[in-house]
């Protein structure tokens, strides 16, 4: 594997564990929160047909479809399945149809943005994350689920 395909899967690795640290928690009624712009149930819908969307790019049949979201707990599952299908893409021997560098600066740049946004949202909405050091934070490759390792430095 090449080093660009490595530092892809390691970035959407850190995605997931992003991402899994912004929905942990969140109570279904989250999902509809109207404090600022898109509810965070169509930003998630959103960041899944993002990877489905790379994905296809990567195949060589780029498409992308806008989803109607689905119940919170589905989405969010959905999203993870979503990351995992693109990592187990890159993780395989097949031919990289879209080059890492607008994969990177498209879908997972703008998931990561996202993220943030969500992270942001859970504390306008009364249920804020808990913060961490992501620098020390277990990251690895092929780890894209939302199962992702305990905090190793969290924020007290």
């Amino acid at each position: 594997m090449n080093d660009k395909r490595e530092l892809l899967r390691h970035t959407v690795a850190a995605l997931a564990y992003r991402a899994a640290r912004a929905l942990d928690g969140a109570p279904d009624t989250f999902a509809s929160f109207d404090g600022c712009g898109r509810q965070p149930i169509k930003i998630l819908a959103h960041m899944g047909d993002l990877f489905d969307w790379a994905l296809s790019a990567v195949q060589g049949s780029e498409r992308w479809h806008n989803s109607t979201p689905l119940p919170w707990p589905r989405e969010k599952a959905r999203f993870f399945a979503a990351l995992e299908a693109f990592d187990d893409y890159l993780a395989s021997d097949q031919p990289m149809h879209a080059a890492a560098e607008p994969l990177f600066q498209g879908p997972i740049a703008d998931a990561l943005t996202h993220v943030g946004q969500i992270a942001m949202m859970r504390r306008l909405a009364g249920s804020p994350t808990s913060g961490e050091n992501f620098f020390v934070a277990k990251i690895a490759a092929s780890q894209v689920g939302a199962d992702q390792p305990p905090a190793v430095q969290p924020f007290r």
